[in-house]
């Protein structure tokens, strides 16, 4: 058996290879299948943090409905 001895160059740019696919098949799997939960997203479709302050939809859980 002859044992094969690669440059750390060799092995580094072949598992960042490896980790790039990885996280690309990670992103198009994720991208696929949509959010984790129904309504987690963006309501005003504006892409920005405008401080909507998502706590605007407190109130339909029953949150605070002793006041």
């Amino acid at each position: 058996m002859t044992s094969r001895q690669h440059s750390p160059t060799v092995v580094l740019t072949g598992f960042l290879l490896l980790l790039a696919a990885m996280f690309g098949v990670a992103y198009a799997v994720g991208s696929a299948v949509g959010p984790v939960a129904p309504g987690m997203h963006e309501k005003g479709g504006s892409g920005g943090s405008g401080g909507s302050g998502h706590m605007d939809d407190m109130h339909d859980m029953g949150a605070g409905a002793g006041r």
